[in-house]
């Protein structure tokens, strides 16, 4: 296969799979995935999952949030790790988007990744899933994939997401990106790998880390 066959590959057999990309996270609106996503950073989905219940019953909006001290804060949510980080993180980003953008989530990269501990990544999954603007938030999974495809060369996660975006028609980015995260999670985890179950990677797979997983 040449690398646009192989790109096709990827997006025919994900799509067979995963035809419903449910967003894992547990949210109402912008705001809500907005702190979820930063929560989940260092954490799983289903540990966030238990916690932002108990967050939101106290604050759902920033107008809330901000009335509740960082301590209260970071009691609620500890169970999620980075929590002296994630709470002044997420007082004070709903106190920015309260005094600069009315109380909305702002829908555009360079005014979410000015929110204090809202990253690159934070900001790319809000993009795609809270407001549908194109965008390929690279996670570990992606990362791990990409390489393991021979569709980027592993080097940063700064250069997956150059090369999936470069590879990957912009109106799949979206949903793929989801698609390609459950996939890793299902087929093809960093741990307790099993080739014969991963189709992707054993039909397009880097000869290297195809070998290297056959030796083991």
């Amino acid at each position: 296969m040449n690398k646009r066959e192989k790109v096709q590959f990827v997006i025919d057999t994900l799509e067979k799979l995963y035809p419903e990309t449910p967003i894992p996270l547990d949210h109402k609106d912008p705001y809500t995935l907005l702190i979820a996503v930063l929560l989940s950073a260092q954490s799983t989905d289903a540990r966030v999952n238990t916690i932002t219940p108990l967050l939101f019953a106290k604050a759902d909006n920033p107008n809330d949030m901000v009335k509740l001290t960082v301590e209260d804060i970071q009691a609620i949510i500890r169970p999620v790790g980075l929590s002296p980080m994630k709470a002044k993180g997420i007082h004070g980003l709903s106190k920015i988007i309260l005094e600069k953008h009315g109380g909305k989530v702002p829908a555009d990269f360079d005014a979410l990744e000015a929110l204090p501990a809202v990253g690159h990544k934070t900001a790319s999954v809000v993009m795609s899933q809270a407001f549908d603007i194109p965008a390929f938030a690279v996670d570990t999974h992606i990362h791990r994939l990409m390489y393991r495809w021979n569709l980027s060369n592993g080097k940063n996660v700064v250069q997956t997401e150059r090369d999936a975006k470069r590879l990957f028609p912009e109106e799949t980015w979206n949903k793929l990106h989801l698609q390609i995260i459950f996939y890793g999670r299902e087929y093809s985890p960093a741990r307790g790998w099993n080739l014969e179950k991963d189709v992707i990677t054993k039909t397009i797979g880097r000869k290297s880390v195809i070998n290297n997983h056959t030796k083991k």
